[in-house]
């Protein structure tokens, strides 16, 4: 039997079967699920798919919070031979629906009625769906929908034998799994992981942080996303990690506190939320507090640099560096659930360089790491005792990374994916003589640590870590009445801006016919009015990490003249950038950027 995700899940439930594997928050408590109850659920939910139909190479969809339902069913489904396909909690019914038909998805697991009713508004439009599993507590009637426990039942129909044979038939060169993520243009495309992909990657990441029974990490990031499933299900699931479940979002900062996890992984967005809350308090302390907050800044952060080199401090330092944990460090950590935590890791995207000095300040290093789907979630990662703030770390091991003469980073390894799903020609673009090629710059210092330098792509990276394809929002934008052209902006921003520039010729002819005067249209109420409606309009077609929620008219058209626009028309975004500054920092000035914040 290949050493599989689910296979080594089997077997830990054998062999380590009394040992925790999940936990639940239930009233005030946290009820504990161990590894053979964990590996019993998963071949009871594997043996119910293999009943309604689900064959080898068949695709499943996922589409909840971070629930125990959605571990046992994701490993369940690979477990039988099947791939199963995660979806973004914040995506609209439409791309729910795009997302479902594409991977002909005939069984899909939703965790509420909310999600049920996006489902239920494409109905329609999926024509594969068969079967619809709920979590538990949801209570939907209809012809194809059944609660967990109804699904669960649909196992006792198959023999464990044929379970057995399913998970013996797992090839390691296979399709476990599809991580839908934005492309430049058009659609989300499926990048295709193997079992070998998770497998091997899962070992490499365990080889930087070496993990086991001992260790716990709070779930909460989104399970679509390849990075929090490999901290979620397949570390764990290798080593033997604890899991604790968050109750929602909105609850993190408390559970964290509760938990006090050993790992915390982060998007930046989470960690620039610790830093404006600790720095906020410092601000407060006065006289002799504020020289020792101050006092032990400075000292966390120059033994922490050596600490980083694969040292120790000594000396003085080293004993100022003890006091200052007694009297600062001791303290503020655990306050912000860090109190045990022994690797806090960032990725998805840049974090400044400026927040991971300050946390080390703390006593907290974070380690950041860089990649993405195609190759498994890690390129590069920082190490402890082998860190630089600024860079993303060295290739993981057993990981080529080299950069092309263009400046682009390539990576060859055990975790470079298949290829997209039913996509060939973005596969041959992505994949060149066995090198995937990122759509990042980048360049090596001196150490071999990585310094990202760009991108090819125009691909927003959020904040929080989503990758948006900005194109698709323009021109759903451009699609509106008044709007000639629309610049998204959101890049390592907290949400997404646009600059939207008027169709003259259209707002003429609206102030026209309603009696409203045709010049200095861009600050014209009643028009702005519309605008803003339109722009609701699209963000309906998004998710809510999507929306557009400051936008602006500039004075100044674009143009070719300007250096804007190419000959053909197309928009040149770094000089929109440079030329229209004052008009995006206007959107994120501090007032409206808070406002706009919360609305998100």
């Amino acid at each position: 039997m290949y050493d599989s995700i689910p296979a080594r899940l089997q077997k830990r439930g054998e062999t380590h079967g009394h040992e925790v594997a999940h936990y639940t928050k239930s009233g005030s408590s946290w009820e504990p699920t161990t590894y053979k109850e964990f590996a019993d659920d998963v071949k009871q939910a594997a043996k119910a798919l293999i009943h309604l139909g689900l064959e080898s190479q068949h695709t499943v969809c996922i589409l909840g919070f971070n629930r125990s339902e959605w571990v046992v069913f994701d490993v369940a489904a690979m477990s039988a031979g099947g791939a199963p396909a995660g979806i973004y909690t914040t995506c609209s019914p439409p791309e729910v629906q795009y997302i479902i038909d594409h991977a002909e998805a005939r069984i899909v697991l939703l965790e509420n009625e909310d999600q049920w009713a996006k489902v239920e508004a494409e109905l329609a439009n999926l024509p594969k769906l068969e079967h619809v599993v709920m979590m538990k507590g949801a209570k939907v009637e209809h012809d194809k929908v059944m609660s967990w426990e109804e699904f669960l039942t649909k196992g006792d129909e198959v023999e464990d034998a044929v379970f057995d044979e399913r998970l013996g038939a797992i090839d390691p060169n296979q399709l476990a799994t599809l991580i839908y993520t934005s492309g430049t243009t058009g659609p989300p495309k499926g990048v295709m992981l193997s079992f070998s992909n998770l497998t091997e990657t899962s070992n490499l990441v365990g080889k930087v942080v070496q993990v086991g029974s001992d260790d716990s990490t709070l779930s909460y990031l989104p399970l679509s996303h390849i990075a929090e499933q490999m901290f979620t299900i397949h570390l764990p699931i290798t080593y033997g990690v604890q899991v604790y479940f968050a109750e929602s979002i909105d609850k993190v900062a408390d559970n964290i506190k509760e938990v006090q996890p050993t790992v915390v992984f982060g998007v930046p967005r989470i960690w620039e939320k610790f830093y404006a809350g600790v720095t906020a308090k410092m601000k407060e302390a006065t006289g002799m507090k504020k020289r020792i907050a101050d006092w032990a800044q400075r000292v966390g952060r120059e033994a922490n640099a050596i600490k980083n080199q694969g040292k120790q401090p000594s000396g003085f330092l080293a004993w100022q560096y003890n006091t200052a944990n007694k009297l600062v460090y001791s303290k503020v950590k655990p306050a912000l659930g860090l109190g045990r935590a022994r690797y806090c890791i960032s990725g998805a995207a840049p974090i400044a360089k400026e927040v991971l000095e300050f946390f080390s300040g703390l006593d907290v290093i974070i380690l950041e790491v860089y990649g993405q789907s195609e190759d498994s979630g890690p390129t590069t990662f920082n190490q402890p005792g082998n860190a630089k703030f600024g860079s993303v770390g060295p290739a993981v091991p057993t990981v080529e990374v080299k950069i092309a003469d263009d400046g682009e980073i390539v990576v060859k390894g055990p975790n470079v994916f298949l290829g997209y799903y039913k996509d060939e020609a973005a596969t041959n673009d992505a994949l060149i003589d066995g090198w995937l090629h990122s759509g990042d710059l980048g360049k090596f210092d001196e150490q071999g640590f990585l310094n990202i330098t760009g991108r090819k792509k125009d691909i927003i990276i959020t904040a929080g870590g989503k990758n948006i394809a900005p194109k698709n929002i323009e021109a759903a934008l451009k699609n509106t009445p008044f709007i000639e052209e629309a610049v998204v902006i959101g890049d390592r921003r907290k949400f997404l801006s646009a600059l939207l520039f008027l169709d003259q010729e259209a707002a003429k002819k609206w102030a026209s016919e309603n009696g409203e005067p045709t010049t200095d249209l861009r600050n014209n109420a009643k028009l702005k009015a519309l605008i803003q409606a339109d722009v609701d309009g699209v963000n309906k077609l998004f998710a809510r990490v999507e929306h557009v929620r400051k936008w602006t008219v500039p004075a100044k058209p674009l143009s070719i003249e300007g250096g804007e626009l190419t000959p053909t028309l197309k928009v040149k975004r770094a000089k929109v950038n440079a030329h229209y500054e004052e008009d995006i920092e206007s959107m994120y000035a501090e007032g409206d950027a808070k406002q706009a914040e919360s609305a998100a």
